[in-house]
């Protein structure tokens, strides 16, 4: 996704050169969108891996015994 926001963002620097206004105005438009999606679920997943992250840490921590069976 943030690869189609970089195509977005290099089309309208493109059209921009070329004086095409709508065309540059559309897709720049089109990369933030995506940049910003982008950037939520990057958020989103960075969080949610850094709380599964602890999860597994403290129970790993918290099994003194060193057995399989929990024994």
């Amino acid at each position: 996704m943030l690869r189609w926001a970089l195509i977005s963002a290099v089309i309208a620097v493109i059209a921009a050169a070329f004086g095409f206004t709508g065309v540059a105005g559309a897709a720049a438009e089109i990369a933030k969108v995506l940049f910003f999606l982008f950037l939520a679920i990057f958020v989103v997943l960075l969080v949610a891996g850094m709380a599964a992250g602890r999860k597994i840490s403290h129970t790993i921590h918290h099994d003194d015994t060193g057995l399989a069976g929990g024994r």
